[in-house]
């Protein structure tokens, strides 16, 4: 789904086609490396939106020398299911690492449908913070585990608790941006 907000909300941006759009990745950040995404990737998905009527393809450019680029446009359809398709990333994401491409393209939603869609998942994990700390105070170990349960139990929580973090931060900068 990632791959395909991308490649939507670069076609806002104008025309274009999928080797340029993934060298535009690459540069300055190696984001394709990064997410591991391929060429062939790239393409499956321009047809997977050209199939669902979200893009359609345009123009063919040749050039000596050269393999032929087809060139995409964003339809009508596609410029209204941009929206969805990042509100629907935020509900199924399970951390901020899964959001990266909908945060870079927040300016396509509205901030004040995500900031629910947020509070819920802080509010969870927030829920799964307590439920480890009352789960790890019931366990009963002999002193040659409880290192070892320390160790993971503090792995857990730590990562738990920088998940809320970032998500505390998020929905403050949303909540800046819509006042």
């Amino acid at each position: 789904m990632s791959i395909q907000i991308y490649i939507l909300s670069k076609l806002l941006e104008g025309e274009n086609y999928p080797y340029k759009l993934k060298k535009e990745l690459s540069n300055p950040i190696p984001f394709d490396k990064m997410g591991n995404l391929t060429e062939s990737k790239l393409y499956y998905h321009f047809e997977s939106l050209t199939k669902q009527g979200l893009v359609e393809p345009g123009e063919i450019i040749k050039e000596e020398n050269r393999p032929d680029k087809q060139v995409f446009a964003i339809t009508v359809k596609g410029r209204e299911q941009l929206p969805n398709k990042i509100y629907e990333l935020f509900k199924k994401a399970n951390n901020i690492r899964e959001m990266v491409v909908g945060i870079m393209f927040l300016r396509h939603v509205e901030n004040a449908l995500v900031i629910p869609i947020l509070e819920k998942k802080l509010e969870s994990l927030q829920g799964k913070q307590e439920q480890l700390q009352a789960i790890y105070n019931q366990i009963q170990l002999d002193d040659s585990m409880k290192e070892n349960a320390y160790f993971i139990q503090s792995y857990y929580s730590e990562n738990i608790a920088n998940e809320i973090q970032w998500l505390e931060k998020l929905i403050r900068k949303l909540k800046d941006i819509k006042e």
